[in-house]
């Protein structure tokens, strides 16, 4: 009942901190007399007991009872980006990544271009579709809600989703 009230009628004569039982303070009793009691054949639970952390982070020098509890720690810390664009400073972890991004600035990242009308595209396969619609000679997916035709099937799809967001927002 005494942790509902918040009464700590027992005092640490060491550190002056207050408990609501008699065992809570004893158990911290041992932070200060070195009492290490327990005994565990697994060596990273016994760390627990002891309260050892052998391993530490090499960037904030934070102490961890456990590799898997350094590691998640690291993922935690900002990275370093060692590759920096001259052009906009932009950093990358790999030199691929920075060189995929230099491309932007010269649109060399367009290397594939559309015969018929000129318009680059980075990726082949976006070629191939842009293609079709210079093969198409009529468009032959209509929208049945507004009329509109496309003449690829995929920008039917992503106009009935616009089309269906739109309705649910203005109706």
């Amino acid at each position: 009942m005494r942790g509902h009230t918040g009464e700590k009628p027992y005092q640490c004569t060491m550190c002056g901190k207050r408990f609501t039982q008699l065992k809570s303070m004893k158990l911290h009793g041992r932070i200060h007399t070195g009492d290490k009691p327990y005994h565990c054949s697994h060596k990273s639970h016994e760390r627990i007991h002891t309260g050892e952390k052998p391993y530490q982070c090499s960037q904030c020098e934070n102490n961890f009872r456990g590799l898997v509890n350094l590691k998640q720690h690291e993922r935690t810390l900002p990275q370093e980006n060692p590759y920096q664009c001259s052009l906009c400073g932009k950093s990358f972890t790999k030199l691929r990544g920075l060189t995929r991004h230099e491309r932007t600035h010269t649109g060399g990242d367009k290397t594939y271009h559309c015969s018929l009308c000129g318009k680059r595209f980075n990726r082949l396969r976006n070629l191939n579709k842009h293609e079709r619609i210079h093969t198409q000679e009529e468009k032959t997916y209509h929208c049945s809600h507004c009329g509109n035709t496309f003449s690829q099937s995929e920008d039917l799809e992503s106009h009935k989703r616009i089309e269906r967001l739109c309705s649910d927002l203005c109706f």
